[in-house]
């Protein structure tokens, strides 16, 4: 049997699909997807022309959201196309980490024939992979809407100046700083929440009968405020790379 406290940075295997390995924090995904397939199909089966209370919560947050992107880019066009981006972003993220931090989720799994413990589920956001793609689909989406929005050759004046020496400079600095955003956005969701993780564990081995319940609740909470910061980070960006340099200054 397994002792002690046990800290793995990779996700756990369970298995393959057409020789492809499926992991634990792979079949949470798939959870989490669901979840948010068959909330919307709820959701827009229960929609009605005289909203109910639920309903008009509903629709007063996404209004809200809206208007607040709407705010952020100056843009009815760029907030149109952004709201679809950020919300998925969002929404996966938090359900995902909700999912992992549910009490009891964590001990649904089963031993292998050394007596070693493999949970079933594991939060997403606990494997580099996923935190990585999710932050290469933000920079690209951020990216794309740059060169959209100004140009090509606008766009990538920012980086590449050759006017002068100086601004060749702040051009790469500023082209590294763009690059950066790839080891930020899915480190800072990945340590945060991979933290929590084990903040958890440690707590259950010394105080399993205390402390594991509330702050599973806490973790819920942090899981829903990263969610809301890597969407938020998006959202920001978006209004830099929509902004024409030349305009800015």
């Amino acid at each position: 049997m397994q002792h002690g406290i046990s800290v793995i940075l990779a996700p756990e295997q369970i298995g393959t699909l057409w020789g492809i390995p499926v992991t634990n924090t792979l079949i949470t995904s798939w959870v989490a997807i669901a979840i948010l397939i068959i909330s919307a199909i709820i959701l827009r089966s229960k929609l009605s022309y005289t909203p109910g209370r639920f309903q008009a919560l509903i629709e007063s947050l996404v209004i809200y959201v809206q208007d607040f992107i709407h705010e952020t880019l100056e843009s009815d066009k760029w907030s149109r196309r952004a709201f679809p981006l950020l919300i998925t972003i969002f929404l996966f993220i938090a359900t995902s980490n909700i999912i992992e931090f549910t009490p009891g989720i964590g001990s649904l799994g089963f031993f292998d024939h050394a007596g070693v413990f493999t949970p079933l589920f594991r939060s997403v956001n606990t494997d580099l992979n996923v935190t990585l793609t999710l932050a290469i689909i933000s920079v690209f989406s951020i990216e794309i809407m740059g060169i959209i929005a100004v140009g090509f050759w606008r766009y990538a004046g920012k980086f590449f100046n050759f006017t002068s020496p100086l601004n060749f400079i702040v051009g790469i600095i500023e082209f590294v700083s763009e690059m950066s955003r790839f080891v930020s956005f899915s480190f800072r969701l990945f340590g945060n929440i991979f933290a929590g993780e084990v903040l958890i564990a440690v707590v259950s081995y010394f105080v399993p009968y205390i402390l594991p319940v509330p702050l599973m609740g806490f973790e819920m909470f942090v899981g829903f405020v990263q969610a809301a910061v890597f969407a938020l980070l998006t959202l920001f960006f978006i209004k830099l790379a929509i902004t024409d340099p030349h305009a800015a200054h």
